[in-house]
């Protein structure tokens, strides 16, 4: 059995990987990647801000790895997606321009590739076009009308999220002409 100490010792070094990796999260995305231990994160992060290994902002909505680091857009929305499977993800880490972040789920990859408004062309050449991948894409979009404009291989679904975390799948439309 695992002691208080090691047990806190390994949420630290798990946390301290996170937001060096992702830079800045929403704090609540921190409390949802630990569920059920809501009170042991509390006192780890108050004792990792005493220590000044973490940061958080003045209304204490965001954490980062280092001071005054505002959250990217693409990592939070991308975030939210990853928090809506973690209970079967079995490894994440933030991604390569186009990939926002990747995860494996049930022993498949997941890209999730975050497309802001008007830059889809951009995002699409970047994923090149046809060429196969071994994975699965989930595309966050900001509108559902850019969904239309956006065309990759292996993308499995598209979906919107708010700045509160709520998501919205879709799949697009099937052709039926052939």
């Amino acid at each position: 059995m695992k002691t208080r100490e090691v047990l806190y010792a390994n949420e630290a070094a798990e946390l301290l990987r996170i937001l060096s990796s992702y830079k800045a999260l929403y704090t609540e995305q921190v409390y949802r990647l630990f569920p059920g231990r809501e009170s042991m994160i509390r006192t780890l992060l108050f004792n990792l801000r005493q220590q000044k290994r973490i940061f958080g902002s003045r209304d204490g909505r965001i954490l980062s790895a280092l001071e005054d680091i505002e959250p990217d857009r693409s990592t939070i929305k991308t975030f939210w997606i990853l928090l809506d499977f973690i209970n079967r993800v079995e490894y994440h880490a933030p991604g390569i321009f186009p990939v926002a972040l990747f995860f494996f789920l049930d022993s498949e990859l997941y890209e999730v590739i975050y497309v802001p408004p008007s830059q889809e062309a951009m995002i699409c050449h970047a994923c090149g076009g046809n060429k196969e991948i071994t994975g699965k894409r989930i595309v966050v979009v900001e509108e559902t009308s850019q969904i239309e404009k956006i065309s990759f291989s292996s993308i499995s679904g598209f979906c919107t999220v708010s700045e509160a975390g709520k998501i919205q799948y879709f799949q697009r439309k099937q052709d039926t002409n052939g």
